[in-house]
């Protein structure tokens, strides 16, 4: 069977690829259509990022080893998915002030597709009794470059899979590796993120995981909904009990709105397995991702209701827990904690759905995962999951 393995980057071998294309004519057998490409990007607040662009012959999506191995933007068809951030990204994290006092710097470089928030933590900022900060927004790991990279390619099944080691790791602190696989196959309208979280450590670490996948016009627009199963809903605060009742529908683009959040216990199969689905206003085009509640118990919506000028996006976030402050998720017994070499696995499936007969369809699977539990919507937030 045809298939071959490229070491693009590791530090321990002392080996970096500035560049390669790969196509079917480098590895063989039957799959065609594919490609493979790794570039430097230059200027700017991009200078020195590396990418890897992958085409399957239907999806097109762009990896980004720099920064964590998140995934900048994606492409079927027409179908553009992403977002319009404010940054012009993607950023290279040695401009990222992450420890800037107000604890907001992560967003100086946030503008991806799919991010990952933690490892150590992984919600709002935090600071100690003399306003220090101590865990900043969102954590480190999405501004993390990955030291080790791969891509295989199996010729026949094509198979397209682009694996990054990245650890989070300092003296006197935790020691997490995450492996990130992600992976496609040739003429697939999807793809899987499979990450493996490993204590490197002599002594337990603690972990928080959160993915932050993020979705902007045109799939965006008035009257587009979300489609979630849900076992129970709570507002984050009280900005989301205003819109409470629309919390499952977008409005237009409203300069100077805030956000609104809103925590979720979702409904799943008897093995965990649920899904959730945004589509846009027509009902004619979405996005689904795929996910077990045994890996990922919390399930945040974030609706970002500014103009796009300023980010009108919203987030689909499953996660290890909610993003409130550490202390209060450790209080509440939401925060992981990793025994020396032990390891977590975690896998996030991501599928484009071009038309309306595809939506449909995931709109009746996620109706009969709804069946399993009947929706419970609290009217205030919930004080064991909102610190707020």
């Amino acid at each position: 069977m045809p298939k071959k393995t490229w070491t693009l980057t590791d530090i321990q071998r002392d080996v970096y690829v500035d560049e390669i294309a790969i196509t079917p004519a480098d590895i063989g057998g039957g799959a065609a259509g594919y490609s493979v490409n790794k570039r430097t990007l230059r200027g700017g607040l991009r200078d020195g990022v590396d990418v890897i662009e992958v085409d399957n012959g239907t999806l097109r999506f762009v990896v980004i080893p720099t920064r964590g191995m998140g995934i900048w933007r994606a492409t079927l068809g027409q179908m553009e998915l992403g977002w319009k951030s404010p940054v012009a990204g993607p950023v290279n994290p040695g401009f990222v002030r992450l420890w800037e006092p107000s604890g907001l710097g992560w967003l100086d470089g946030f503008d991806e597709m799919l991010c990952r928030c933690g490892l150590e933590s992984n919600g709002a900022p935090e600071f100690d009794q003399q306003g220090e900060l101590v865990y900043p927004l969102h954590g480190r790991i999405a501004n993390i470059p990955a030291h080790k990279v791969e891509v295989t390619v199996d010729g026949d099944s094509g198979e397209i899979a682009v694996t990054g080691t990245v650890d989070e790791s300092r003296l006197l602190g935790n020691k997490l590796r995450m492996v990130s696989t992600i992976s496609t196959a040739a003429g697939c309208p999807g793809m899987t993120v499979t990450d493996t979280i490993t204590n490197i450590s002599a002594e337990p670490s603690e972990l928080e995981l959160l993915y932050h996948i993020n979705f902007g016009a045109p799939l965006l627009q008035p009257g587009a909904k979300v489609v979630v199963p849900v076992a129970r809903v709570a507002p984050r605060d009280e900005v989301a009990v205003g819109n409470l009742p629309e919390w499952d529908t977008y409005g237009p683009q409203t300069p100077g709105s805030v956000e609104a959040v809103f925590f979720f216990d979702l409904a799943a199969e008897y093995d965990g397995r649920t899904q959730v689905l945004l589509r846009n206003a027509a009902g004619d085009q979405g996005v689904s991702l795929k996910f077990n509640r045994n890996e990922l118990p919390c399930f945040t919506l974030w609706k970002n209701r500014q103009d796009e000028a300023d980010g009108y996006v919203t987030g689909l976030e499953p996660a290890t827990n909610f993003p409130s402050p550490r202390s209060f998720e450790k209080e509440q017994g939401r925060v992981g904690v990793l025994a020396p070499g032990e390891s977590r696995r975690f896998e996030v499936a991501l599928e484009v759905h071009p038309d309306a007969t595809t939506v449909e369809a995931t709109e009746q699977t996620i109706a009969g995962i709804q069946q399993s539990s009947t929706p419970e919507i609290l009217q205030r937030p919930n004080p064991q999951w909102s610190s707020q």
